[in-house]
Formats: structure tokens, C-alpha cells, sequence
């Protein structure tokens, strides 16, 4: 399998470890796995020594998401980068949804469908139901930083992603947007489903008292690199609304779920 497998950790060793797990027993277990450890001190470090098969990068401090997928990008050495966080678990087929849907459909970067929240339902079953349902459903022009998958040809064209971009937050946005500006087809399938427990980590970082405003301050930088005006952005957040309006009415009333779901206090809120 022609796939190598990104995945920043910055403590939060119990995620890592069930996002670990799942991966290896999924038909994620024939990719390649690489784990960059942004200076955890929570005994991630040796979990990882522990076990086999994982490549894996230490920065002795927290460098941020963007260098910390650049420095698994140079290690990738296949034609298919998964980039992933550690507060995710996976289904079987969650793989082979998106490398057929992006074989087939001719997309260079997928993200699956995600749920969010808590992981309080049983998932193996759920994900082979929804996966089945979903497979022909797709959202055109849209992924997720939490989870995608990304054609090395992207990479290659785009360039590396944004280290400007301080502990994480845009740099995930900034790479999409790059990546459409050059042409390449992106799109969020329904032919993989995965679970996101949602911000673990940045909810770490926001305690640290270096990082200070961080999102506000990528915030800032994203709108002064791409020249974003206040009237553009009401634009372009009217018509991101809208579309996600038509998405979430249409695939909720044909098939009884969305693309993007989110779990709270055990109900499913369709988005």
C-alpha cells in the first residue's frame, strides 16, 4: 500500500495510543506510520519506543502542526500522505474508501466523512452502515484539517505547508486554499468515515501560558497573506453557509446522515 500515515502528537498519550490501535487494526496497519512528538512529556515518548514499525521525530518543544507535518512529509516516501491527528480513531475500510473514491473520482486531496465528540456509540458497525449508505455521497471543494489525504504530486506543486502558522489553527487552510488556487481537485467522501474526539490537543496547547493568543494571532496573518477584506470575508462566509446548508439539507433528507456530524450529549447534529 502505497500510503504513509502523519500523525503530530503533543502529549495526550491515552488518544494517541487508541488512535494508534486503531490504525493497526484497520488495513491501516500495511501503511506507513510516522509520529512526530512535539516535545510531550506525558510518557508518549516511551510508548513509542515501545512499539515496533512506528517512525518517529522528537522535537524537544511543542514547533507547532505545520513543521511537524513537514517533517513527516520528507520522511513519507509514497504517492498518498494521510495527515491525521491523534485525537482520531478509524473504522475498518476507512483507508481504502478514500484511496478508491480518490482513484476512481480523480481527486488529489480527500478527507473522510467525520463524526465528532464522544465516542459513545459502537463504531465498527456504525462506520460499516454509514460507509455503505454514504459511498456515493461527496462535497466538492472542501477537506478538513483534522483528517485528509494528499497526492505527494500537491505537495510537490504547492510547496511545504506554512510554519508561519504558531502551534496549530489556518495552517490546515492555508494549504487547501493554496492547493486549489494551483487546480487540484479536493472533496470530503462518504466512502470513508472516521472519528474526531475534537481539539484534544489544542485544548492542551491553549493551557500552556507561552502560547498565548495563538488562533487569534494566525487569524490575523491568514486574512494579511491572502488580502482577506471584511466585506470579502461576509462574502465568503455567506456563501460557505450556504453551501453547507444545501449539503447538510440535501444528504440529510436522502440518506439520513450528513457528511460532517457531531455528537452532543448523545444526540447527532447534522452540519
Amino acid at each position: 500500500m502505497n500510503v504513509a500515515i502523519v500523525i503530530p502528537v503533543f502529549n495526550q498519550l491515552p488518544h494517541t495510543r487508541k488512535c494508534i490501535e486503531s490504525l493497526r487494526a484497520s488495513e491501516g496497519r500495511n501503511a506507513g506510520l510516522i509520529v512526530i512528538d512535539n516535545g510531550s512529556s506525558d510518557g508518549t515518548g516511551g510508548y513509542l519506543d515501545e512499539n515496533a514499525g512506528i517512525t518517529t521525530v522528537r522535537n524537544p518543544r511543542n514547533a507547532g502542526v505545520a513543521k511537524a507535518w513537514n517533517q513527516g512529509v520528507r520522511l513519507a516516501r509514497t504517492e498518498w500522505i494521510v495527515l491525521m491527528n491523534n485525537d482520531i480513531v478509524v473504522p475498518a475500510g476507512w483507508l481504502d474508501g478514500l484511496l478508491s473514491f480518490a482513484g476512481e473520482m480523480r481527486y488529489d486531496l480527500v478527507t473522510p466523512a467525520i463524526r465528532e465528540g464522544d465516542l459513545d456509540y459502537d463504531l465498527a458497525s456504525s462506520a460499516s452502515g454509514y460507509m455503505q449508505r454514504m459511498k456515493n455521497v461527496y462535497r466538492e471543494g472542501v477537506a478538513d484539517g483534522a483528517c485528509f489525504m494528499v497526492r505527494r504530486g500537491v505537495l510537490d506543486a504547492v510547496g511545504p505547508f506554512d510554519e508561519s502558522f504558531r502551534f496549530g489553527q489556518f495552517e490546515d487552510a492555508d494549504f487547501f486554499l493554496r492547493a486549489r488556487l494551483e487546480g487540484f481537485r479536493i472533496a470530503t467522501t462518504g466512502r470513508s468515515f472516521v472519528h474526531h474526539f475534537l481539539s484534544v490537543t489544542q485544548k492542551a496547547v491553549r493551557e500552556d501560558p507561552l502560547a498565548g493568543d495563538y488562533e487569534e494571532d494566525n487569524r490575523r496573518y491568514f486574512r494579511r497573506k491572502w488580502g482577506l477584506t471584511q466585506p470579502g470575508r461576509f462574502i465568503a462566509r455567506r456563501r460557505r453557509k450556504w453551501n453547507e446548508f444545501l449539503w447538510r439539507t440535501n444528504e440529510r433528507f436522502m440518506y439520513g446522515h450528513t457528511l460532517k456530524e457531531r455528537l452532543v450529549g448523545g444526540k447527532l447534529i447534522y452540519r
